[in-house]
């Protein structure tokens, strides 16, 4: 940072402090009538008595996601923007490269009507879509809970079986291996195909690798994130009519620059 930098940024500073002193004084002057704002306390990863969650460092954990005391995230899984998992009263544990999409909830009970203690247990490459709510239950590996579906406690879904989107599974339920049950109550629909069960796995993976990518772009620098938008911006692909009727010229770089055998018709407007 050169002279003039550093000129900037110490008059900024003083600016910034300056603000704070009439902010208080303001807030001073308002007494009783103070509407004060205060910053979000959100924390992606929050410990509770004495629990902290544990991540995997090769795990996604979206910004605006919650993972609260006893959870325990394996290798490769991700938990995806706006999900809750509230490990408070019990235990949660979701195993590696299972992914639980957008705004999904998942909590425990300490204890159900006949004493039975009721963590939740989320096995490998499980699927869990976007709003589904898990309580209390268990999810072996390689299932696939459907969107908006509800698994209350002590219910169980076997290895490789399908949980319908928008499903209402009742209390110690059990969906057996390959199995596809909907409906509010849920109930045995059919059983599944060869094809489907593969696609169970196949959509970990790609969650696997979605998540991957998601990870890389939160971890990018404000410099970094600028550079791309700028770059974006100048090198973007317009029609050339629209750009001539703004007056925009753009810089094309070679590397982008096709050849004229491959549009033949830019060629032949060019020699026309």
């Amino acid at each position: 940072m050169g002279t003039l930098g550093r000129a900037i940024y110490v008059v900024g500073s003083w600016i910034r402090v300056a603000g704070q002193a009439v902010d208080r004084v303001g807030c001073s002057l308002q007494g009783s009538h103070l509407f004060e704002e205060r910053v979000s306390r959100h924390r992606t990863l929050m410990n509770l008595f004495d629990k902290d969650p544990v991540v995997d460092k090769d795990a996604f954990v979206a910004p605006g996601a919650s993972v609260i005391g006893d959870v325990q995230v394996g290798r490769g899984s991700s938990i995806w923007y706006g999900c809750v998992l509230r490990g408070d009263v019990n235990s949660i544990r979701v195993g590696s490269g299972t992914n639980i999409q957008d705004n999904a909830l998942v909590h425990v009970a300490k204890t159900n009507i006949s004493g039975n203690v009721l963590p939740t247990t989320i096995g490998n490459n499980v699927t869990v879509g976007h709003g589904a709510v898990l309580h209390g239950c268990t999810v072996e590996d390689e299932a696939f809970v459907g969107m908006g579906a509800t698994l209350l406690d002590g219910s169980l879904v076997e290895k490789n079986a399908m949980v319908a989107a928008g499903a209402l599974v009742r209390q110690n339920t059990r969906i057996p291996f390959g199995e596809v049950w909907g409906g509010n109550p849920a109930k045995f629909m059919r059983k599944l195909t060869e094809e489907e069960i593969a696609f169970i796995s196949q959509s970990a993976t790609n969650y696997t690798n979605l998540a991957m990518v998601h990870a890389a772009e939160n971890n990018k620098g404000f410099q970094e994130i600028e550079l791309e938008k700028s770059l974006r911006k100048k090198f973007a692909r317009k029609d050339e009519e629209y750009d001539s009727m703004i007056g925009v010229v753009r810089e094309t770089p070679a590397e982008l620059t096709l050849p004229d055998n491959i549009l033949p018709d830019k060629a032949q407007k060019i020699a026309s």
